[in-house]
């Protein structure tokens, strides 16, 4: 054997053992993602983090407190526009300079940091593939690698790197099918449990500034007994019904669905068209999130949500009324 053969051998049987020394089985990566849901809900923790989306980059700080007032959190923007989010038990409230970026829709106004109900971490048959991997050096801690990957094109991955002693969530990276980055966030400085300012948790900002927020929260859906008139005849692999409310009055008929896999959440809007201009159908892009509009006769179909283009086009195109709630 030369030389090169040699050097060959010796970088594939390096590969292989460190293939061996980080690759997780799913149980494992389901025993981490427990970890991180408990530390995110019941530890307080407070940082300065990166955002990154679309080449625009935001610094945040973050307090989260848990105690005995409950779970209290404030959100605000380091650097660019005046941006706040204040959780706790009275709901969320946020001042937004750029009021422009303020979207309405539930799916869409959701935290910095993804939810991961348990049906992703006990289910399966998620529709998602659950690894650990390696390790680095995040805000000075040391975090473990958990990936969240797809197992089909209809649905976004995650990358996680959590703190190795608490579980506490350091950095994510939001993938699309073809494995590229579509979001990050990232911990520049971190501190927990009693070293954090309990200053912080305190705004600055005048009562008035706030407007209150609707947030749709996966664990916390409801089915409405009434079916929808309207359904998808077909429904990607692993989304089902999570959500549904119905209006009907002399604007005419106005029906709202979120369907979930459990991780992922799509919008779907069916509403009457106004007399202004139609709003121009197909796919657009707001953020990492995806629309889709179609008309239907008088009826406007809108499907929205952080999954890719070709899944809340599926779920349009496969919009039909229900003979089942006639």
């Amino acid at each position: 054997m030369n030389h090169l053969s040699q050097k060959a051998l010796l970088l594939l049987m390096a590969a292989s053992v460190n293939g061996l020394a980080f690759a997780g089985d799913s149980s494992q990566a389901r025993e981490w993602l427990e970890r991180m849901t408990t530390a995110m809900s019941q530890m307080s923790y407070q940082g300065t983090f990166v955002y990154v989306r679309d080449e625009k980059v935001e610094t945040m700080r973050i307090t989260h407190l848990t105690d005995d007032n409950g779970v209290r959190e404030r959100i605000y923007s380091v650097s660019g526009p005046h941006r706040e989010v204040i959780r706790d038990r009275k709901g969320v409230r946020c001042v937004l300079e750029d009021s422009a970026s303020v979207v309405e829709d539930q799916v869409v106004s959701s935290s910095y940091f993804p939810e991961l109900p348990l049906s992703i971490i006990d289910g399966e048959a998620s529709g998602y593939r659950l690894e650990t991997g390696g390790e680095a050096r995040i805000a000075g801690h040391i975090a473990r690698r958990v990936s969240i990957s797809p197992e089909d094109n209809f649905r976004y991955g995650y990358d996680l790197w959590l703190e190795e002693q608490t579980g506490l969530l350091l950095k994510w990276i939001l993938l699309d099918t073809r494995h590229k980055p579509l979001a990050k966030l990232m911990f520049t400085d971190f501190a927990m449990g009693s070293a954090i300012d309990l200053v912080e948790i305190e705004s600055d900002s005048s009562p008035e500034d706030f407007v209150e927020m609707s947030t749709f929260s996966l664990e916390k859906t409801v089915v409405t007994q009434s079916s929808p008139r309207w359904q998808p005849a077909k429904l990607p692999p692993g989304f089902q019904l999570a959500s549904h409310n119905r209006k009907t009055g002399s604007e005419g008929v106005y029906e709202h669905m979120v369907y979930s896999d459990g991780l992922a959440a799509v919008s779907v809007y069916v509403e009457q068209q106004g007399a202004g201009p139609a709003i121009r159908q197909g796919v657009s892009q707001l953020g990492t999130n995806n629309a889709y509009t179609r008309n239907l006769g008088e009826l406007q179909i809108t499907v929205i949500g952080e999954v890719p283009a070709i899944t809340v086009k599926s779920i349009a195109n496969e919009m039909a009324l229900s003979v089942a709630s006639e």
